[in-house]
């Protein structure tokens, strides 16, 4: 016996989150499925929220981006993940109309413990297949943050790991952020 799986459009994602059918679940559409979402732990909510208003102070103030938090971000393989941050075009009211589109996003980032293999595993390649330029895991059972560029035909060319120091973005290679900023107290 074969058992078929429903594969859900992001239009037909829409319209039940719209109806309600969601409500007070912590899901997210990938690759057309529906999966749960790992919920927070204490250390997760701290650093990503320490790191939103790190990154905000950098990029929102010249207005270079917005910095979104736990926001929906539409893909075109049938993805609609919740970042814990994106950092996306200052676009301002067209995200009335819809969530940021892979052309719209600088980098994303991912505070990962117990959702670590599905972030560097799944959503990496989620990522990638859509050509976001970049893409940073936060792990932090290691505290080190994994840096993924250079998108080709659905897997990051490179990889690099790094502890302390200073980063650039791809997208802003002029602002440097301190890593311990993104991990540590």
């Amino acid at each position: 016996m074969t058992i078929a799986t429903y594969q859900w459009t992001i239009d037909r994602y829409h319209q039940a989150v719209e109806a309600g059918v969601f409500e007070d679940q912590a899901i997210e559409l990938l690759k057309g499925e529906l999966v749960l979402m790992s919920p927070e732990g204490t250390p997760h909510a701290y650093y990503s929220d320490r790191a939103a208003r790190y990154l905000r102070r950098l990029l929102e103030i010249p207005e270079l981006a917005y910095v979104r938090e736990a926001k929906p971000i539409t893909l075109p393989n049938a993805s609609e993940p919740e970042p814990d941050i994106a950092i996306v075009q200052p676009l301002d009211q067209i995200y009335l109309a819809h969530h940021p589109y892979p052309e719209n996003v600088f980098w994303v980032i991912e505070y990962a413990q117990s959702s670590l293999t599905k972030d560097l595993e799944i959503k990496r390649k989620i990522y990638a297949e859509v050509n976001i330029a970049e893409y940073w895991v936060i792990n932090l059972r290691d505290k080190k943050l994994i840096v993924f560029r250079i998108p080709v035909n659905g897997e990051y060319q490179s990889e690099v790991s790094v502890t302390s120091g200073v980063i650039s973005p791809l997208s802003f290679p002029n602002i440097q952020i301190d890593v311990r900023q993104l991990m540590t107290v």
